[in-house]
């Protein structure tokens, strides 16, 4: 069972902001960075350059984790 979000700290194109994810979501999150061998901090501008401006920063992390793990189990 998943606990409440945490907010923790990123920095996005010189600035620092917070997020809150779910314990289980960072850690996917930093497993993921360690695959692509990038800092989370760049894994995290890549997806906010990449997300709609209607969804939030945490939302779209969930979701690039989410389909992250699906893919994985489809190849």
């Amino acid at each position: 069972m998943s606990g409440p979000p945490v907010k923790r700290s990123l920095t996005l194109k010189g600035h620092r902001t917070s997020v809150s994810l779910e314990d289980e979501f960072w850690t996917a999150f930093r497993d993921i960075s360690k695959i692509k061998n990038m800092p989370i901090n760049v894994l995290a501008a890549e997806i906010d350059v990449n997300r709609d401006p209607e969804t939030g920063l945490a939302s779209a992390i969930r979701v690039y984790v989410l389909n992250w793990h699906r893919d994985a189990e489809n190849t």
